[in-house]
């Protein structure tokens, strides 16, 4: 066999029942029970029994794809793989939520695994990242934070291309506001006390309920409960803010030891989705509240009797905690909100 030759990866099987495939290049005999060589995690001995012949065909055509595009060597090309490490984890260290961070982070492994894979990244596998998605909202977010990750690639010379996919229209969910909130408040209150606590605090103080109220400790709040105190860390916003506690929603709060959650009686909180399950299990013996109420639509709501009572967007704003009155704006936009009256309208 000539030098810079290549057999296709046979498939074969031991004794003992496990896989691998058997390859010649440049003369030497391979024999690989995995793709870790190539930074593959695709190891077909640990798929049930009746799956790794097939596993074991695809880690073939994976190891020779990967020979080919690598001119016929099974040497990584650390160069470019340590570049992209370098860069990724310079955009990690920012200052970012951990939600978004997460996200980038999976996304970075996804582009670093074909960078390992193919030697260079293509804009066909840039794109199909975000294309296998036909909800227009996954698409759209996946789309964004890719766009984010190639374009700072970019920035810091790394040989990639940049996307030229489109935005795709999404259809509006448009909020409509609670029209009795006091009963559906009181039904709330029967099936789960920290549930209707909650939605108090969506409503009256206008806080955000997965966040900035399951975080809440007494800490937060004034010695008279009038107030509560919210830093930067746990606001959309990262801003500080002071709030104005309604009072009735001081009359059923009982101050506990302020190092603890105001839900958990204890210093850790509940987990992040502990209201969005309280709210499903509601809904599921409520049928008749209706698909479209949330415990968003609290919030909806008292950003509606704000704006009707003072007519002020400035007001609404410093109560929403919006970085800005376009923000307001946007967030009054289909809530039934009657901003012009007849005496506004063109006179003849």
């Amino acid at each position: 066999m000539p030098n810079n030759s290549l057999s296709y990866p046979k498939v074969c099987k031991r004794k003992d029942g496990k896989y691998f495939i058997d390859f010649k290049l440049d003369n030497k005999r391979y024999r690989l029970f995995s793709g870790n060589i190539i930074g593959s995690s695709l190891n077909p001995n640990t798929y049930p029994v009746k799956l790794r012949y097939s596993k074991t065909q695809e880690l073939a055509k994976a190891v020779y794809d990967f020979i080919v595009t690598n001119k016929y060597s099974l040497a990584k090309n650390n160069n470019a793989v340590s570049n992209f490490d370098s860069i990724i984890n310079q955009k990690l260290s920012q200052p970012l939520s951990l939600k978004y961070r997460n996200e980038l982070k999976r996304l970075g492994c996804l582009l670093r695994k074909e960078l390992i894979k193919k030697g260079k990244i293509k804009l066909s596998f840039i794109d199909s990242l975000s294309l296998r998605y036909n909800n227009n909202t996954s698409y759209n977010t996946t789309r964004r934070h890719v766009n984010v990750l190639v374009n700072y690639l970019q920035q810091n010379n790394f040989d990639i291309d940049q996307s030229k996919l489109k935005t795709r229209k999404q259809q509006e969910i448009l909020h409509r506001p609670i029209k009795d909130i006091v009963s559906l408040l009181n039904r709330i209150k029967i099936f789960n006390e920290n549930l209707h606590l909650c939605c108090l605090l969506t409503y009256g103080c206008l806080l955000r309920p997965h966040q900035e109220i399951r975080l809440l400790k007494w800490s937060s709040f004034s010695d008279d409960l009038k107030y509560i105190n919210l830093s930067g860390g746990n606001v959309k916003s990262r801003r500080n803010r002071i709030v104005p506690v309604p009072s009735y929603i001081r009359e059923i709060l009982i101050k506990g030891d302020s190092k603890n959650n105001i839900f958990s009686n204890s210093q850790e909180p509940y987990n992040k989705s502990y209201f969005s399950v309280l709210w499903r299990r509601f809904k599921r013996v409520n049928l008749d509240v209706g698909t479209r109420v949330t415990i968003y639509s609290f919030r909806h709501s008292g950003a509606i009797d704000i704006f009707k009572r003072t007519g002020s967007i400035t007001k609404l704003q410093k109560a929403m905690g919006h970085s800005s009155i376009n923000v307001s704006l946007t967030y009054l936009r289909g809530l039934e909100v009657p901003v012009l009256k007849e005496e506004d309208m063109p006179m003849i």
